[in-house]
């Protein structure tokens, strides 16, 4: 019986993996984003990308935790999104060079997981080690593609990884945010969940960071990373004239921001990168 309910927990996961993967599929192919594997250290992450003018500046997005829990208490077998926001914000990004970069264990086929162990979709999502990973993975873009600078675009905790990813970094030449949980320890004192004592914490590098241009968009109805999450990011760092926050009426945590994506995106920063 035991056997049994272990199948059937890993026939759901493989069919579920399936229709997302499917998903994803046709998002990307639909702007003509070309799926890419990239081997980093003991990570096999997965990017779609459209570059189309080698040598310039990319924009990077980047997802956020995807399918991680199926409770508070449950994880769940395979954090790939069934919605991937930061595919569907790429897929309307009219840029020449536009990545969209999934996290450790996303979109990986249910043999290669046995090497990505649940707590990097859990309670280790945002380790070193899962940065230094990320962080190699935008070097191999680099190189591929002879990438001068990189706008950085994360969704939800790919917002986190995308700011501490701008503090390794001295080509990111801006930073966006949607729905960005940028101080998880704040976010995850309001819902009275564990905090996560091995994972980096982008709101104790803004101050390190705060010249860099940056807009961190958040929806007024979004109850899962509220504005106080911002707004504490942005009161950590000193000079903050270069950190923005934005509140966008009507929207939650995973609603709404494809249909106002574009005009987002054209939105000015109120500095200059120094």
């Amino acid at each position: 019986m035991k056997f049994l309910l272990i199948a059937s927990l890993f026939l759901i996961s493989a069919c579920s993996a399936s229709s997302q993967n499917g998903a994803s599929y046709k998002i990307s192919n639909s702007s003509a984003l070309v799926e890419h594997q990239i081997q980093v250290n003991s990570f096999l992450l997965t990017s779609y990308e459209r570059i189309t003018s080698k040598g310039g500046v990319a924009n990077i997005y980047i997802e956020g935790d995807g399918r991680a829990w199926l409770s508070k208490k449950r994880p769940s077998l395979d954090p790939t999104p069934n919605n991937p926001v930061a595919l569907k914000l790429a897929a309307q990004d009219p840029a020449e060079n536009v990545v969209y970069l999934a996290r450790p264990c996303q979109y990986t086929k249910l043999i290669e997981q046995g090497a990505c162990p649940q707590k990097y979709w859990t309670s280790h999502r945002f380790t070193p080690e899962v940065i230094e990973a990320m962080n190699s993975a935008l070097d191999d873009m680099k190189q591929r593609h002879q990438i001068t600078g990189f706008n950085l675009i994360g969704f939800s905790g790919g917002g986190n990884i995308a700011a501490l990813l701008t503090a390794l970094r001295d080509d990111v030449l801006s930073l966006r945010t949607v729905a960005g949980n940028i101080d998880h320890k704040l976010q995850s004192s309001i819902h009275g969940v564990s905090t996560m004592p091995h994972s980096l914490n982008a709101a104790e590098v803004s101050n390190q960071i705060s010249d860099i241009p940056q807009i961190h968009f958040v929806g007024t109805e979004d109850k899962i990373v509220p504005n106080e999450v911002a707004q504490s990011y942005k009161a950590r760092a000193n000079n903050n004239e270069c950190i923005q926050i934005r509140l966008l009426q009507g929207l939650s945590h995973t609603k709404g921001w494809e249909s106002v994506w574009k005009s987002l995106l054209n939105q000015p920063f109120d500095c200059e990168a120094q």
